[in-house]
């Protein structure tokens, strides 16, 4: 029940159809009786920075999670950001500390390779190809070099954002192997969409899966479907897979700690989950 003393965690992106975080969120605050609530709101890219200024001047506001098209433009609005939002360039939460301030934080790369690690995948010494350098890739991209993989294959569509995310990494990671410009997936072991290509069925697929060995770990941002033509293909192949809401599910322990509330386990969190496709 929401009352006068709820908390408001406010979900921040464009649009909110495919948001999956509340169904997530809110059963769990529900069950241990926290009153908090994760609302979805729907914010253009044009009025974002006039809405984050005035939203966090709500006297019940704790933080919020950010979605596309946000996570990028979120860095400029900070007064201060985590490593990890450093290397990505990118922050998906936003939390209001006790002076007013506001810490950004970036939690989409460590929830996929905490997934890639729970599923036995060995991420230390392994190639991997990140497909995307917007904010969810190049988070992806900061959390697989923290966790030393080998080499590092950066592809965009943008070839400049996939340079760029290089640049930034290396200033970090002097000596990772990074090669930019080339979404061939033969060789790696890891590989990963984190483009919208996927959202539909009619998309073209983001890589070349004839390329793909069968020993690869194909991984997934999308969340609007569990199983994105990308994920079925890989799995066609013999390939082992992540979908999407995995991610979701392995970071939000991380950002209920940054929100300063209970923690738990993915696996609660998923008994608890009312989610639909």
């Amino acid at each position: 029940m929401i009352n006068g003393d709820t908390i408001l965690i406010a979900h921040l992106g464009y649009p909110t159809k495919s948001f999956k975080a509340p169904m997530i969120y809110n059963p769990y605050f529900e069950k241990i009786g926290v009153n908090a609530i994760v609302m979805p709101m729907g914010v253009k890219g044009e009025d974002y920075a006039q809405i984050v200024k005035a939203l966090f001047r709500l006297a019940n506001i704790r933080g919020a999670l950010v979605t596309m098209p946000h996570k990028v433009a979120t860095v400029a609005l900070m007064d201060e950001v985590s490593t990890a939002a450093q290397i990505a360039g990118a922050c998906n939460a936003i939390l209001l500390r006790p002076d007013g301030t506001l810490l950004g934080d970036m939690f989409d790369g460590e929830g996929f390779v905490r997934g890639v690690a729970r599923k036995g995948r060995r991420i230390a010494g392994a190639q991997a190809l990140v497909v995307g350098s917007g904010g969810v890739g190049s988070a992806i991209a900061a959390s697989l070099a923290a966790a030393n993989v080998a080499r590092l294959g950066l592809f965009d569509a943008n070839p400049a954002a996939a340079d760029a995310l290089g640049r930034r990494l290396s200033e970090h990671y002097s000596k990772l192997d990074i090669a930019c410009g080339d979404k061939d997936p033969d060789g790696y072991d890891i590989i990963v969409n984190a483009t919208p290509m996927g959202m539909s069925d009619s998309d073209p697929l983001p890589i070349d899966v004839a390329r793909i060995a069968s020993s690869a770990f194909v991984g997934e941002v999308v969340m609007k479907q569990e199983m994105t033509p990308l994920l079925r293909a890989a799995r066609a192949k013999g390939c082992a897979i992540q979908v999407g809401v995995d991610m979701l599910f392995e970071q939000i322990p991380a950002y209920l700690e940054f929100f300063g509330f209970p923690t738990t386990t993915p696996e609660e969190l998923r008994a608890v989950a009312r989610l639909s496709y």
